[in-house]
């Protein structure tokens, strides 16, 4: 991994696959925070969107989420109850503090989620690239949220606030947007209507080239529902707020993994499942 200050540059195999920026400058409104973009296969085809015109604070792949306490570390509109997106002065920002560790193929890092009422959360990042073939690699992204403010604090999504179906926050990916709507599937689902909300053990979304095939590593107990559009815009991620808000006690920690495959053409789901099994394997 190349570096400076504020960008990484991921490699696998000599190539470089992803561009880290640790402190991007970007309007409040865009609720600024540390994303990977761009994101390539192997064979170089870009599989992320950075502020893309339909919604320009999609940054690449990161961790964003609406309502930690009411502050919105998503970007845009926040929803409100009886009253529906609306623009508010509640954003917070990421801020990277250090990298902690930092090899050829990933790092470690500190973040802090900063909003007006001072630091919410303390993050630990852990960022990992690994070839798995030829033609495709994973990328295994852990993310550790500590309450640090002494007191109870809760993460919400516009799904808990009264908007059904948008229970997005956690993990998300944005991806590049075509001319035709990616495929979605799991092993046994195929569709935006048939995947998203539910839990999977794995889910890809294939475009014209290019699987991205997702799997929440983080242990069977603790995984979350998946967020997925394709026909609005291609996108996926984890629902850490689902059907309730998510309560962090005082020091208290929430850890979440996900493993992305970044592969090179389009794949099965023999071939997507087999690709999931050896990423995520010890």
């Amino acid at each position: 991994m190349t570096s400076s200050n504020d960008t990484a540059v991921l490699r696998v195999a000599g190539r470089p696959v992803g561009r880290y920026v640790a402190r991007p400058e970007l309007p409040a409104r865009l609720s600024p925070r540390p994303h990977l973009h761009p994101v390539t296969t192997l064979a170089g085809t870009a599989v992320t969107e950075l502020g893309p015109a339909d919604h320009a604070h999609h940054l690449g792949v990161g961790v964003a989420v609406p309502d930690v306490e009411g502050f919105n570390f998503w970007g845009g509109r926040t929803y409100v109850r009886d009253q529906g997106p609306t623009e508010l002065d509640n954003h917070g920002s990421q801020r990277h503090v250090t990298f902690q560790l930092r090899d050829p193929d990933g790092f470690v890092e500190e973040l802090r989620w900063v909003a007006a009422g001072g630091e919410l959360l303390r993050e630990r990042r852990t960022v990992a690239a690994t070839e798995l073939t030829d033609r495709a690699w994973a990328l295994d992204l852990t993310f550790s949220l500590t309450n640090v403010t002494g007191s109870p604090l809760s993460i919400g999504s516009p799904a808990t606030n009264g908007r059904p179906g948008a229970a997005y926050g956690g993990f998300f990916w944005r991806a590049r947007k075509e001319a035709a709507a990616p495929e979605v599937f799991t092993a046994d689902a195929e569709g935006e209507a048939a995947v998203h909300g539910r839990r999977a053990d794995w889910l890809a979304l294939a475009g014209a080239g290019w699987t991205l095939v997702f799997a929440g590593a983080t242990g069977r107990t603790r995984r979350d529902p998946w967020f997925v559009r394709t026909e609005e815009y291609p996108g996926v991620g984890s629902s850490l707020a689902c059907d309730e808000r998510l309560p962090i006690p005082p020091g208290e920690t929430v850890v979440r993994r996900i493993v992305t495959v970044v592969a090179d053409g389009r794949l099965g789901r023999d071939a997507a499942a087999s690709l999931v099994r050896k990423a995520v394997s010890p």
